[in-house]
């Protein structure tokens, strides 16, 4: 595709071709969406650096649960939907932070159960176990893209690497971390 057919694909297209293996569909849905919900992170009065780690962490559940998106819903109110779980999953994990005073000087927050925070606990293990199992070009460039927000130009730069090579080990990288987890849920099921 060249980019003037980026720009004016629809979002269904742009999941399809993200769906598809094309990252460069991705970016676009990403850079379609990702000003209104830093405006919707700030609006809720996150500051700025919570903002743009509320942002990553959105777009990181965005991409990793591409294929769970149905279009019966219109594609921003998916990641408006992410967004605002993402934004409520952190406001709890702010309040674990608070020391007893502070807890009890504050509004009553909704905060999760304790099994709740087992299970979240438990799934951010998984998906650390995930990554430590990915082979340690794969872990290294999954990490550098989609924990660090690195740009394909600038870890080619930095590996030292071509283009391609860069953009095919990543695609390798994000199937393997996509068939770790749908491997670990079949264990569980």
């Amino acid at each position: 595709m060249e980019i003037e057919e980026y720009i004016i694909a629809d979002d269904r297209t742009l999941v399809e071709r993200s769906l598809g293996g094309d990252d460069v569909a991705f970016e676009h849905l990403f850079m379609r969406y990702c000003e209104a919900m830093r405006r919707l992170f700030l609006q809720r009065s996150t500051s700025a650096e919570d903002t743009e780690d509320l942002l990553q962490e959105t777009f990181i559940k965005v991409y990793v649960n591409l294929d769970r998106y149905s279009p019966e819903y219109t594609f921003g109110q998916w990641v408006y939907t992410i967004a605002r779980n993402t934004h409520i999953d952190f406001e709890r994990r702010r309040q674990e932070d608070l020391s007893i005073d502070e807890k009890f000087a504050a509004p009553i927050a909704n905060t999760p159960t304790p099994e709740e925070n087992m299970i979240r606990q438990q799934q951010r293990r998984q998906i650390e176990h995930y990554i430590q199992s990915l082979p340690e070009n794969y872990r290294r460039l999954f990490t550098m893209r989609f924990l660090e927000d690195y740009s394909y130009d600038e870890i080619a730069e930095k590996l030292h690497l071509p283009m391609g090579t860069v953009k095919t080990q990543i695609h390798r990288a994000r199937e393997r971390m996509c068939k770790l987890i749908i491997e670990g849920e079949g264990e569980k099921a």
